[in-house]
């Protein structure tokens, strides 16, 4: 892997290149302004909610347009012939965004107004527009919540005993149903580590000495791959696939397709990963380390004043999410790639800007955020890899569903 200076952001209303040489088409390219679109209106701590109901309602629109994949899809709509992809595109994205991104209304008109300009006037359009919206009402109506949101945190104290009343991050999951599994603990992992053996000491003393904010031991590559990885937006995943759907040979409706698939398998991850951790509520570093006197292991001496590199999230520790969401569109992107050469993988990071990180496969993406939360100060080496072995089993589900 290597580190390049990022190019220049386009600008959000205009169809992009950000790199030389990527064939884009309309799928990968409002994929990019959708995303950025929905970090710009702070989308939650993942911002993939809406990110899944897009790709899910282009896929839709282009397969009834292309009919490359017949059995493919949850709506089954049907397309006049001509209608124009680009138009249903547009209007698949503008449909989701203004319901789901409703703070940045200007600039997803903006982009809409600029896509449709660049296609004629006709009866394609006005098909394509209404095939667009078609499929965005019929997804956000599947999607739509089914009773009451479960509550998974419970404030830890005695009567009386004051503690911080700050809500923790995804302390409920959605109402609606999952995308690919059949329910969110389906693989929920075993417990966290004994605190009195030798795992947990080899993974407490890791995460002291490389993820502290001062006096670590990490290089400064380390450090830069641990700012790199602290943002958690839909606009540091979605440039992965990207590098897969980007190649020369390859037709929007795959791409629509793996971008769908992508989206499904990350959110499913994102809710079986809490489920985990608000089962198991275990502790993150900075309480750990401020207690190693109390875990009852010989191996792990107390830091009264140790600080993680970032500030941790406001949620528990095991599994680490951020290892479980990249192992979900990693198992995806193996199952598209299949037995091909593997393109270069690049992503840029809000958290870091003007740098791109790339790998030469799959695997060394995935393990690199196992790392990156090490450094990050906020997770140990087994919740990363229990998170990663999760994460790989919704993407291979994923892809056993939809990428058939």
């Amino acid at each position: 892997m290597k580190t390049i200076n990022a190019q220049r952001l386009c600008a959000i209303a205009m169809p992009f290149m950000c790199a030389a040489g990527v064939q884009a088409d309309v799928v990968t390219d409002w994929n990019q302004r959708a995303s950025e679109i929905t970090v710009a209106h702070q989308a939650g701590p993942w911002g993939q909610a809406p990110m899944v109901l897009i790709q899910v309602a282009v896929f839709e629109s282009v397969n009834a347009i292309t009919r490359r994949y017949p059995q493919a899809g949850y709506l089954k709509l049907e397309a006049p012939a001509g209608t124009s992809v680009d138009a249903a595109v547009a209007a698949a994205n503008r449909a989701v965004l203004t319901r789901m991104a409703t703070t940045q209304g200007t600039a997803i008109e903006a982009a809409y107004q600029t896509a449709l300009a660049a296609v004629p006037e006709g009866t394609a359009k006005s098909d394509g527009i209404a095939l667009g919206e078609r499929a965005a009402a019929g997804i956000l109506s599947m999607r739509a919540p089914t009773g009451a949101s479960p509550v998974f945190y419970r404030p830890v104290t005695s009567p009386g005993g004051y503690v911080p009343t700050v809500v923790p991050a995804n302390a409920d999951l959605p109402p609606a149903r999952c995308w690919v599994l059949d329910r969110v603990d389906q693989f929920r992992p075993s417990p966290p580590p004994d605190l009195k053996g030798a795992v947990w000491a080899r993974d407490y003393n890791e995460v002291k000495a490389l993820g502290a904010r001062t006096g670590s031991q990490r290089t400064a590559e380390q450090t830069e791959i641990a700012r790199f990885w602290t943002a958690t937006t839909p606009t540091i995943y979605y440039p992965i696939a990207r590098s897969v759907a980007n190649q020369p040979g390859r037709e929007l409706t795959q791409n629509a397709r793996l971008l769908a698939a992508s989206g499904q398998a990350m959110v499913d991850a994102i809710d079986a990963v809490f489920d985990a951790k608000y089962h198991y509520h275990f502790w993150r570093p900075f309480t750990a380390i401020r207690n190693g006197d109390q875990d009852g292991n010989d191996a792990t001496d107390r830091d009264a004043g140790w600080l993680p590199l970032i500030e941790t999230p406001m949620h528990p520790e095991y599994p680490c999410a951020h290892c479980t969401i990249a192992a979900s569109l990693a198992a995806v992107l193996k199952a598209e790639i299949g037995s091909g050469a593997t393109p270069r993988l690049s992503t840029t990071s809000p958290t870091l800007p003007g740098v791109t990180r790339t790998w030469t496969s799959v695997d060394a993406f995935s393990q690199e955020v196992i790392d990156a939360r090490i450094y990050d100060g906020v997770h140990y080496r087994n919740s990363g890899e229990v998170g990663n072995a999760l994460g790989t089993k919704v993407g291979e589900m994923a892809a056993a569903k939809l990428l058939r």
